[in-house]
C-alpha cells in the first residue's frame, strides 16, 4: 500500500520540454488544471500529496518519477541520461531526505532515469534505453541487492521509456504494448494488451485499490475493470505533448 506522493507544479517553461511526440507545444495554463486533476486522483488513492514548486531551470522538472526511484528500503536518486534533467535531482534529493534516512546514488558513467524503472514486489525490471545505460543499471542491481531485493534488464527498441509501453498493476497482471505484448521477459505475466491505438494508455498506474488510465482510451479502461479494478480517468494530453505518461508526473511511496 502507498500513502504519499510528491508532485512537482509544473513549470512555464514546461512548453521548451524534451518530446519527440510530434503533437505540438503544450498549453500552460491548461497543464496547470491537468495538473491539479491528477493530484485530485492521487488523493482520491488515499495519498497525502506533497507538491513542490515550480523549477524554472528544468522545463521537464513535472516529470518527478525520472529523477528517483523509491523503494520500501531506500530512495534512490537517479542520473538522468537527458543532460538537461541531470540537475532535477538536487530538489529532488533535498525533499526525499525528509523521508527517507538512506539514499543511495547513481553515479557517472551509469545513467538511469526512474521511468526505465518497473516494480514488481521486491523484483525491478530495468530498461535499456537512450536514457538508461548498462551501467546505471547494473548499478541499481548492486543497490537493490544490498537490500535484499533484486533486478534484471530488458533491452528496449522503440519506446523512450520501459513503462512508456508496459506497466505493472498487481495480481501478476501487465499492461503491454508494442514490443512488449511477447517479450520473452515477461512470459509468466498475465497480459492485457493494449492496441497500437491506445498505446499511451499503456502507462497506468495502480494506487491500492484503483488504477490510473488516461481519459479518452475506452478499450483500455475497460479492460482493466473487467480484470476487477477499480479506474480512475485523468486527463493528461498537455502533459502526451512531453513524452509524459501517468506514471512520470509522481514519486508514489
Amino acid at each position: 500500500m502507498f500513502s504519499k506522493a510528491i508532485v512537482r507544479t509544473p513549470c512555464k517553461n514546461l512548453v521548451n520540454g524534451l518530446t519527440s511526440a510530434n503533437l505540438g507545444k503544450p498549453d500552460y495554463e491548461k497543464a496547470l488544471i491537468q495538473h491539479q486533476d491528477y493530484i485530485r486522483a492521487l488523493q482520491k488513492c488515499c495519498l497525502d500529496v506533497t507538491i513542490l514548486e515550480p523549477d524554472e531551470n528544468y522545463p521537464d522538472s513535472t516529470f518527478v518519477e525520472d529523477a528517483a526511484l523509491l523503494t520500501p528500503h531506500c530512495a534512490i536518486i537517479t542520473n538522468p541520461g537527458a543532460p538537461s534533467r541531470k540537475g532535477e535531482i538536487t530538489n529532488i534529493k533535498n525533499e526525499l531526505e525528509r523521508h527517507y534516512s538512506k539514499i543511495e546514488y547513481i553515479n557517472n558513467p551509469g545513467t538511469l532515469e526512474a521511468g526505465d524503472v518497473m516494480m514488481v514486489g521486491d523484483h525491478y525490471y530495468i530498461g535499456i534505453s537512450e536514457r538508461t545505460n548498462t551501467d546505471g543499471a547494473w548499478q541499481l542491481i548492486n543497490i537493490l541487492e544490498s537490500c535484499g531485493m533484486s533486478g534484471s534488464t530488458v533491452l528496449l527498441k522503440g519506446v523512450l521509456h520501459l513503462k512508456t509501453a508496459v506497466s505493472y498493476i498487481g495480481n501478476n497482471i501487465l499492461l503491454a504494448a508494442g514490443e512488449f505484448i511477447d517479450n520473452v521477459e515477461f512470459k509468466n505475466f498475465n497480459i492485457i494488451k493494449i492496441n497500437d491505438e491506445e498505446t499511451y494508455a499503456a502507462n497506468s498506474v495502480w494506487i491500492n485499490d484503483y488504477v490510473l488510465v488516461p481519459i479518452g482510451f475506452t478499450k483500455t479502461s475497460k479492460a482493466i475493470e473487467s480484470a476487477g479494478y477499480k479506474v480512475i480517468e485523468v486527463d493528461v494530453p498537455e502533459f502526451q505533448k512531453l513524452d509524459g505518461g501517468l506514471s512520470c508526473l509522481s514519486l508514489r511511496f
